[in-house]
């Protein structure tokens, strides 16, 4: 006697494909995984020491392991070894936190803003508040004096976009 079950599909083969679907599509979701947080993926990356050092000195690790999205322009650990001699061991000192997360705060726009999105634009607000300057030079997408160097590394609470240099507001 075969089981009510596997009549039913027998019986029904639109059933059987579309449960087959549903168990397929079920287990791809499963395997399949999930991005990784902005903090996460920087860390990852191997060439973001220095910022995820930076964040984690100003407090701001959590705000952007947040829901977001963010963007962020991300300066590499080349970028800040372009900073004069001494800079960064004086911003990660506490007594130096608010200029440090203003700092920081400047690589950072709200939203997801996407490359296409960024050569469209002009200017952007950061989180401090200030504006950063956008501009195509000789193909190349600039914010402020920085170079954008990769674009569109997605994640789970936003993008980031590659820079090779610090972004230092006024």
């Amino acid at each position: 006697m075969k089981n009510s079950f596997t009549g039913t599909l027998a019986r029904n083969w639109k059933a059987g494909a579309a449960l087959l679907v549903l168990c397929l599509a079920s287990a791809m979701m499963v395997a399949a995984p999930e991005k990784k947080d902005i903090v996460d993926t920087a860390v990852a990356a191997g060439s973001f020491q220095t910022l995820a050092k930076a964040l984690d000195a100003a407090g701001l690790v959590e705000t952007l392991k947040g829901a977001g999205p963010f963007t962020v322009f991300a300066p590499t650990d080349e970028a800040f070894a372009k900073l004069p001699a001494g800079t960064l061991d004086e911003l990660l000192k506490p007594e130096n936190k608010a200029k440090l997360v203003s700092i920081l705060t400047y690589h950072v726009v709200p939203g997801k803003v996407l490359a296409s999105q960024v050569v469209r634009l002009n200017s952007a607000k950061a989180v401090n508040g200030q504006d950063l300057t956008i501009s195509t030079e000789d193909g190349a997408v600039m914010v402020n004096d920085a170079k954008v160097v990769k674009t569109d590394i997605l994640c789970s609470n936003g993008v980031i976009h590659v820079v090779d240099t610090v972004l230092l507001p006024k």
